[in-house]
């Protein structure tokens, strides 16, 4: 007969299997790594093949698993947009008509595209409407609506009379213009006005010479100034946002100050450029760089706000657009 498996061991390091008056216990934990126990039967009988068994068990449970034994998760696929830039929440949308296209062109450039450019990428008035986040996100007019009926006094933008069918049809251009040219320079020929018929308005029904003058502040305009920014600014007087200024470019033009005038209950005036203006209080900074400040209650003090760009602001949406194209080829004469 086999002896028992540490028969042949020195007497200091048997287990004593066989010899052992020790009871057999009533189930071995497999360590702390897994809490897994196993029943034995309560047995006399040598434990030889069960320790075996036992130990393989254990070191399977034990043995910690390699990174090549745990499946990678699987990547998460990203649907790309329109040029492989648009995020996956923009709405996808079916081609709109050619036709639509045309006609929400020919809208928005007779209406929005003297503060926001020809192209819908930007002027000196307005920013980029092709990568705006409202467009990007509007599906079919919706987003932009709102804003074009009601504009956005706070930033200079007046309320346009649209009717819903033309701004869906802006919006269908504005969709069908492809991202990846942001930032290109719009080749379109805006020189399409007569100049005779500019200078003829600027001198009349414009009323522009009461603030400007041919042979002053506007001497040379049309050697310092591209025809497009020659056009925003007739647009907005120079107080808008525009793209960053090329090397060699002009200097942007620098609107003059809004202004302000108080006249205390005692009759004193106060005069200088506009600081703060609110419901309680107005500030400015007189002449001489001396900062004052008034509390305001109903109608006292008096307050008089010059703007010099509110002219520009309330022809926006009165202006025709061949009145704009011929200023604009009026205006690029004077060299």
């Amino acid at each position: 007969m086999q002896p028992p498996c540490c028969a042949l061991q020195p007497p200091e390091s048997r287990c004593g299997c066989t010899t052992s008056r020790v009871a057999a216990p009533s189930y071995v934990e497999l360590g702390s790594c897994s809490p897994v126990r196993i029943q034995l039967m309560h047995s006399r009988r040598p434990f030889r093949f069960l320790g075996s068994v036992i130990v393989a068990v254990a070191a399977t449970l034990c043995a910690p698993r390699s990174r090549a034994q745990v499946p990678p998760r699987p990547a998460q696929a990203t649907p790309a947009g329109r040029d492989g830039e648009r995020a996956p929440d923009y709405p996808v949308r079916p081609p709109a008509p050619p036709e639509q296209v045309a006609h929400g062109q020919q809208v928005f450039q007779s209406n929005c595209g003297f503060c926001h450019g020809s192209d819908g990428r930007g002027g000196e008035a307005g920013p980029n409407l092709v990568r705006d986040e409202v467009v990007l996100r509007d599906h079919n007019g919706e987003l932009i609506t709102p804003i074009v009926q009601n504009g956005i006094p706070a930033q200079g933008m007046p309320k346009f009379g649209l009717s819903g069918a033309e701004i869906t049809d802006i919006a269908a251009w504005l969709h069908n213009q492809p991202l990846s040219d942001r930032g290109a320079p719009s080749t379109l020929d805006i020189l399409v006005g007569d100049a005779k018929h500019g200078e003829a308005y600027f001198n009349g029904a414009g009323r522009c010479t009461q603030c400007h003058s041919a042979t002053g502040d506007l001497t040379g305009i049309g050697s310092r100034y591209e025809p497009k920014t020659i056009q925003n600014l007739i647009v907005s007087g120079g107080g808008g946002r525009g793209r960053r200024r090329s090397a060699g470019a002009a200097p942007p033009v620098k609107p003059p100050p809004t202004t302000v005038t108080v006249t205390l209950p005692s009759g004193r005036r106060v005069q200088g450029e506009l600081d703060h203006l609110s419901a309680f209080v107005v500030a400015l900074r007189d002449s001489a760089g001396t900062y004052h400040s008034f509390a305001r209650h109903d109608s006292i003090p008096k307050v008089v706000v010059t703007n010099p760009l509110q002219w520009h602001m309330d022809m926006l949406p009165k202006w025709r657009d061949a009145d704009i194209h011929d200023l604009t080829a009026y205006l690029v004469t004077l060299k």
